[in-house]
């Protein structure tokens, strides 16, 4: 440390918010991509000592994190609903009288 110059403040850690990223491709792949792409600026930045830039990279990859989870979560119970009630329309419209065509 050269004398004159201040400490520099401790700036605290910044979640990259990578793990949510990588949840996300299964659930939502479109928005996951761009979520994986700012969580990976997070650590350069900070190694940077752009503190500013990485908090920035980081709330962008969370909200597309979150994004991506909640349309794939949305899509998931649509595809499980649609699927119930055809299996229920299958089941309430099939023929089940004893009378057989041969």
């Amino acid at each position: 440390m050269q004398p004159g110059y201040p400490n520099p403040a401790q700036q605290p850690p910044i979640n990259n918010n990578m793990t949510m990223s990588i949840v996300a491709i299964f659930f939502f792949w479109p928005l996951a991509i761009p979520a994986i792409i700012n969580a990976s600026k997070v650590n350069p930045l900070l190694q940077q000592g752009d503190y500013a830039g990485a908090q920035a990279a980081a709330n962008e990859s969370k909200k597309w994190s979150k994004w991506a989870i909640i349309i794939g979560a949305v899509w998931l119970v649509i595809v499980l609903l649609c699927c119930l009630a055809g299996g229920l329309a299958g089941i309430m419209g099939s023929d089940t009288s004893s009378s057989s065509s041969y």
